[in-house]
C-alpha cells in the first residue's frame, strides 16, 4: 500500500472516503479537533472545506485505500504561506483506520510526508498530538523531537481536557539522530 498524493481534480472525489475514516478515528477516541458525536455530513464538510486550500498548494494530503476505495490511511502537510516560515511545514490529521492499524501503514505515511517535505526544501517539521496518547508514543519513536506540552489544550472527543505536546523534527533524520 503505497500513499498517493491527492491531485485538486481528484480531491473533491475523495472528501466522502475521507469523511468515514475522520468518522472511524474520532470513534476509536482520537484527538483530531472533533467531539464525539461527529455526523458524516458533518466530517464531509470539514473536509470539504479544505479544497481551497490543497488548490492552491497549501495543503498536501495522501491517501491509502483499498479496492473498494475505502480510505485506510491519511496525512496531510501544511505550509506555512509566510515569507519567514517557507522553510517549515506542520503534519496534520495523520490518521489511520482502525481495521487498518499494526501493519505499518502509519509509519509509511509519516515517511511520505517527510520524504515530500525533503524534497520540497522544507527543513523543519512541526506537529502537535494528545500528551500521553498512543500517536505520542508513536512520533517519539519516529524521531520526532518534544518541544513541550500545554495543558488543556483541547478536549478529547468525549468533551475532557487533555493536555497537548509540541513536536519537531528535521525531515531525513533518522530516528535517534537528532541533535
Amino acid at each position: 500500500m503505497s500513499p498517493v498524493l491527492l491531485t485538486p481534480d481528484q480531491f473533491p472525489a475523495c472528501t466522502t472516503p475521507l469523511a468515514d475514516l475522520l468518522m472511524d478515528v474520532v470513534a476509536g477516541g482520537g484527538s483530531l479537533g472533533f467531539l464525539d458525536g461527529l455526523t458524516r455530513d458533518e466530517a464531509i464538510a470539514w473536509w470539504r472545506e479544505r479544497t481551497p486550500a490543497v488548490t492552491s498548494g497549501d495543503i498536501e494530503v495522501w491517501v491509502v485505500r483499498d479496492t473498494d476505495g475505502r480510505c485506510l490511511g491519511t496525512i496531510t502537510l501544511g505550509f506555512s504561506g509566510m515569507p519567514n516560515g517557507a522553510h517549515r511545514a506542520e503534519v496534520r490529521k495523520l490518521m489511520v483506520h482502525s481495521a487498518a492499524r499494526g501493519r505499518g501503514l502509519g509509519r509509511v505515511l509519516l515517511a511520505t510526508a517527510e520524504r515530500a517535505a525533503a524534497e520540497r526544501g522544507i527543513t523543519l517539521l512541526v506537529l502537535d498530538t494528545e500528551t500521553d496518547s498512543p500517536a505520542e508514543r508513536f512520533y517519539r519513536a519516529a524521531g520526532w523531537q518534544r518541544v513541550g506540552t500545554i495543558p488543556d489544550y483541547a478536549a478529547d472527543p468525549a468533551g475532557v481536557l487533555r493536555p497537548t505536546t509540541l513536536y519537531y523534527k528535521r525531515p531525513g533524520e533518522r530516528a535517534g539522530s537528532a541533535a
